[in-house]
């Protein structure tokens, strides 16, 4: 096996191999495959089949910064969803230990231990006093 593993090593150098665009394909492509498992079009095949050779295509380029630059505007382009999704997954993570208010001036998001009662909080951004009343 590891014969293998070296073999596949040396081919995959100077290469540029998965990334974020990489990896948004792949789901992407399942998306379409389990749709194509109930409506068969010829679209969808059509789609799944170029969508796969594009991946495979960045994936194996040796042209290292065409692709970094493509992978570069997919996560400029993705950023405020992320960031969005992100903010979710730490809310519910965080559920049990604190609090989120968006500041009334500049609109960002405070993250606020839980401590009941009416606070003064100095926002980090824009340095003005928040009043939050946190209750359970």
């Amino acid at each position: 096996m590891s014969k293998f593993t070296d073999k596949l090593i040396r081919f995959m150098y100077g290469r540029y191999g998965a990334d974020a665009l990489y990896r948004f394909c792949m789901v992407l492509f399942l998306i379409l495959l389990i749709i194509s498992l109930w409506v068969e079009t010829p679209i969808i095949s059509i789609l799944n089949l170029a969508l796969v050779l594009w991946m495979l295509f960045r994936m194996f380029s040796k042209n290292i910064e065409r692709r970094r630059k493509e992978n570069e505007m997919f996560l400029k382009a993705t950023a405020p969803l992320r960031s969005f999704w992100s903010l979710q997954r730490m809310r519910i993570e965080e559920r049990k230990t604190k609090r989120f208010r968006r500041c009334p001036h500049c609109r960002t998001i405070l993250r606020l231990p839980i401590k009941k009662g009416k606070h003064v909080v100095n926002c980090p951004v824009c340095h003005q006093e928040v009043h939050v009343t946190i209750r359970f």
